[in-house]
């Protein structure tokens, strides 16, 4: 069924009209075809939506800035429990902000429509099933859980709710994503056989060695509420402001950044995941006190599915890399590959040398000058790259999330698929920290 879904794909009239352009372009040598991404044309807004941010830190300080760059949002309300963030939150977005230590108190306000969750990972779930059951939308950062374990309760919240909940892995709502799940679909590169990705890094706050602040204490964090759904301990300001390095309220490389991958990897694929995970790695650099790698290799298998042929997937992650930022998510396939970033595709296809012509075919035989041995041969190559003034990937998954929540739909990357994407990012910490393979069922989303 698998095979007979994907050829009937490959046969429709958006594979030959792909193919057929492609082919004219990468015909071309010098220069280099491409080809420019373009936004849609997205419909005005037709009522305000009131937000609010539990968890006024960098990520859900970005979260707002951006969703605020659309029309007909406003920010009412902020959360945090350290007072110097919800200080900045008011000399940032007003002075009429609405600020607490206690989530629960925006929940209870009627005026919020909306609440970005950019709390620590361990907070993700217990927020999200309150706010959604409070009548709020969500929007949550990824991971979308702490643990495997958490996945199907927030789940359930969210088909019980009538809210639209959406995951923070921005890049999948990009240009580059949208223009490669179409080629892929389109048969460009023919059948996926593997596919790899890359995060690199080599600074202090790449590193997450986030800054301490001067007054940090008990009397200016809410160290009780922090750790109260985990591990009872002192008060260490390293575990609350570089929460990203501790196991209790992180999720390590895995969850901050190949997750990112995955849910990329997935809705250009339209997998549902793999059915085995392996990790590996170590802490190589930055001995700081951490409890997680700064460098994780990770191997996955993708099963044969309705929506794509089995493949593997590695990915890498490396705190240490002189390359300092290298991103990239690659394909491979059977007739070449793709390069994805969220504003720019390189498609690369395998060149072959053959006659067509029978009488010259049966002259080589003659003379013996035939030869079947395979030749290097350079690329076919398109390149694919966002219009000027794309206003990227982070902007247009806000506009995705505010669509939905105003004409009633909902999103691609909600709890189901959230799930799907972070599982097996979560799944990989497993395998390492317990130096084991783990089997996973991504159609029931449950460990073997």
């Amino acid at each position: 069924m698998g095979q007979n879904r994907r050829s009937f794909i490959k046969k429709a009239g958006l594979a030959g009209a792909a193919l057929a352009g492609a082919a004219r372009s990468v015909a071309q040598e010098a220069p280099v075809p491409y080809e420019i991404l373009k936004p849609k044309r997205r419909p005005a807004p037709g009522q305000t939506l009131n937000i609010a941010v539990i968890g006024a830190g960098g990520m859900g300080t970005v979260d707002v800035n951006t969703a605020l760059e659309h029309e007909g949002i406003r920010i009412v309300a902020a959360c945090d429990l350290y007072d110097g963030r919800l200080e900045a939150a008011k000399e940032r977005w007003g002075q009429d902000l609405f600020l607490t230590k206690n989530y629960k108190d925006i929940l209870k306000r009627k005026d919020v429509d909306m609440v970005i969750i950019g709390t620590p990972d361990h907070w993700h779930k217990t927020i999200s099933i309150d706010a959604m059951k409070a009548g709020k939308h969500v929007y949550c950062e990824k991971p979308m859980v702490h643990s495997v374990g958490e996945g199907q309760e927030l789940i359930d919240a969210w088909k019980a709710s009538g809210t639209v909940f959406m995951v923070g892995s921005q890049g999948l709502s990009s240009l580059g994503n949208e223009k490669a799940k179409e080629l892929l679909e389109a048969g460009v590169i023919g059948d996926i056989n593997y596919a790899e990705g890359f995060w690199a890094r080599h600074s202090p706050a790449g590193a997450w060695q986030y800054p301490v602040p001067e007054d940090a204490s008990e009397k200016t964090v809410d160290w009780a509420t922090y750790i109260s759904n985990t591990t009872k301990r002192g008060f260490d300001p390293l575990r609350f402001f570089r929460w990203r390095n501790y196991r209790d309220y992180g999720t390590g490389m895995s969850g901050d950044l190949f997750v990112h991958l995955f849910s990329s990897l997935h809705f250009i694929t339209s997998s549902l995941g793999p059915e085995r995970i392996a990790a590996m790695g170590g802490l190589r650099y930055w001995k700081d006190g951490r409890e997680v790698p700064d460098v994780l290799l990770g191997m996955f298998n993708y099963p044969d599915s309705e929506a794509h042929p089995g493949f593997n997937l590695s990915l890498r992650c490396n705190f240490v890399d002189g390359t300092s930022g290298s991103t990239y998510l690659k394909i491979n396939g059977s007739k070449g590959s793709m390069n994805i970033g969220w504003n720019d595709i390189t498609v690369e296809r395998n060149r072959t040398v053959h006659s067509d012509d029978p009488f010259l075919d049966a002259k080589e035989k003659e003379t013996g000058t035939r030869s079947d041995r395979k030749q290097i041969l350079p690329p076919q190559k398109m390149v694919y790259e966002v219009e000027k003034g794309y206003k990227g990937a982070h902007y247009d998954h806000f506009g995705n999330l505010f669509r939905a929540i105003r004409e009633g739909g909902q999103v691609v990357e909600d709890p189901i698929f959230g799930f799907r994407a972070c599982a097996p990012a979560l799944l990989c910490n497993d395998s390492y920290f317990e130096n084991r393979f783990i089997d996973w069922d991504p159609v029931n989303m449950k460990v073997v």
